[in-house]
């Protein structure tokens, strides 16, 4: 029975989990952004923290685990070994790791029983701690941390000590004779559906997560997923475009985007410079990568002038049991994935890299 409901109301509850689950409004968004990160450079620490950069800092950005109970409404449960396989790599190398929000759904279940089910990945996020390498980023399934007078009693239960919640963080680094900002921030505020909306937290809980479990459904793709970018991913993008010499990062969407792209949009701007270039080689290459990708009929996107300063860690609960992630380390900028290989060992994969010095204003390239 379970499966034939699978194939009947799988598709259609995915389909209505993103129409409830997300609602963009650009005014919103925009104003928001603006608003949180002028609010972190008038008082560091307060809402956020501001790094000054050096040439041997390394920074590790992942988001929305998702941590549950550990039960079929769990999308974190398949991916625990990659997160775990990656954060002692990351602790090994001295890389400072922001978790960029949603790192516990907390509106699928309770506390209590999310620390439960998650020791082991508490405790090796309380490795960077001991380290002084470890900044936590709230999101709304996580909004927690930020809003109950119980949060910092319970961080300190997990974590053995005190530890500071924020709503985002500035990386600041020189790039030649200008300064470029890295702007972090789990990249909910302005989701009408997301921003603290209650009725989204009773859909999730009440309808979702019931279903989900019976069902065993997990909507997240994989990583390298063959979408162009969501419509929310495509108004923070058009939010970083207005600014100079600034990039941002966000998580949310479970969609990872590099360099203001999506894997699809990327096969897409290079086979237009093969096109134009009349390299045979790679335009057969590309083509065959394309239609792997694509439905007939498909159109092409219209790429124009288009500022690489936008980034998307993805998430940590593919069903694959894939992770993604942002990798900042010796002026490079990675998109990351970690990845069941070889009887099951976790390995880490380069998808994309480029150099941190490619998204200052004047060093701006077109698509």
């Amino acid at each position: 029975m379970r499966r034939l409901l699978q194939r009947l109301l799988s598709a259609w509850i995915i389909r209505m989990s993103n129409r409830f689950g997300s609602r963009p409004n650009r005014k919103r968004i925009h104003e928001a952004l603006n608003k949180l990160y002028k609010t972190i450079n008038a008082n560091p620490g307060k809402r956020g923290l501001i790094f000054e950069v050096t040439d041997t800092d390394k920074f590790i950005i992942l988001s929305d685990q998702h941590k549950g109970a550990l039960d079929y409404a769990d999308d974190f449960t398949l991916a625990e070994k990659n997160y775990l396989k990656a954060l002692e790599y990351y602790n090994q190398q001295d890389f400072h790791y922001i978790n960029l929000g949603d790192s516990e759904e907390l509106w699928e279940n309770l506390l209590e029983s999310v620390i439960k089910h998650n020791q082991a990945t508490f405790e090796a996020e309380k490795a960077f701690i001991t380290k002084n390498r470890f900044t936590k980023i709230f999101g709304n399934h996580d909004l927690y941390w930020d809003n109950d007078p119980l949060a910092g009693f319970n961080l300190n239960r997990i974590y053995g000590t005190k530890i500071r919640i924020y709503e985002g963080a500035i990386l600041r680094l020189p790039v030649g004779e200008s300064k470029l900002d890295i702007f972090l921030t789990h990249g909910h505020q302005g989701d009408l559906q997301s921003d603290g909306n209650w009725f989204s937290k009773w859909f999730v809980s009440t309808i979702w997560a019931p279903l989900q479990s019976y069902l065993q459904i997990n909507p997240n793709t994989p990583a390298y997923d063959n979408q162009l970018k969501t419509v929310h991913n495509t108004l923070m993008y058009n939010w970083i475009m207005t600014k100079k010499n600034m990039a941002l990062i966000t998580g949310h969407t479970h969609q990872p985007v590099f360099a203001s792209l999506t894997h699809l949009e990327r096969i897409y701007v290079k086979l237009n410079k093969a096109k134009k270039e009349k390299n045979a080689v790679d335009l057969a290459f590309l083509n065959a990568e394309l239609h792997k990708r694509i439905k007939e009929g498909d159109e092409a996107p219209s790429f124009g002038k288009y500022k690489p300063g936008y980034f998307n860690s993805g998430c940590c609960c593919f069903s694959d049991g894939d992770i993604t992630g942002i990798e900042i380390e010796n002026g490079l900028i990675r998109l990351i994935k970690w990845s069941y290989h070889r009887n099951a060992i976790s390995e880490r994969i380069l998808l994309e890299e480029m150099k941190l010095s490619e998204l200052s204003d004047s060093n701006l390239f077109n698509g």
